[in-house]
């Protein structure tokens, strides 16, 4: 019997170490990306106030959690969104499909007071699931 996979994947911001916590965790056929920022390697915001610059940032930052954890874009079932201001959400919505369409993932997205840098705009979380045989079958059932 194969052991589960259980793992964790850091992106190396001071944030995962202060506050002790991982980008993304696997465990089984099961992803989960944190919420991610357009904070890069040394803690800078990447288009500041930006909105389309930053969610582009982060999908590709989430883009690379979930490679290091086996997995793709493809295998995401859920995003959760927190906006500064909704009324981005066109240009959100717009950078969105260019990530997932054809995935179509079940998404949410709510507008919060504040993310944990003023320039901020936008933080992302997602959900993946890999596709393992033993779902396949369930599917064809």
């Amino acid at each position: 019997m194969n052991k589960p996979v259980n793992q964790r994947v850091y992106s190396g911001t001071s944030w995962e170490r202060s506050v002790a916590y991982c980008r993304a965790r696997r465990v089984g056929n099961m992803i989960w990306v944190a919420g991610t920022t357009a904070l890069d390697e040394q803690g800078k915001v990447v288009g500041p106030s930006d909105v389309t610059a930053q969610t582009r940032f982060v999908l590709r930052k989430i883009e690379r959690a979930l490679k290091e954890c086996g997995a793709a874009l493809r295998d995401v079932v859920r995003t959760r969104m927190f906006v500064t201001q909704m009324t981005g959400i066109s240009a959100i919505g717009s950078v969105h499909r260019e990530f997932f369409e054809g995935i179509d993932p079940v998404s949410t997205c709510v507008e919060v007071t504040a993310l944990i840098h003023p320039e901020l705009v936008i933080e992302i979380e997602v959900d993946a699931v890999l596709q393992t045989p033993e779902l396949s079958l369930l599917e064809r059932a």
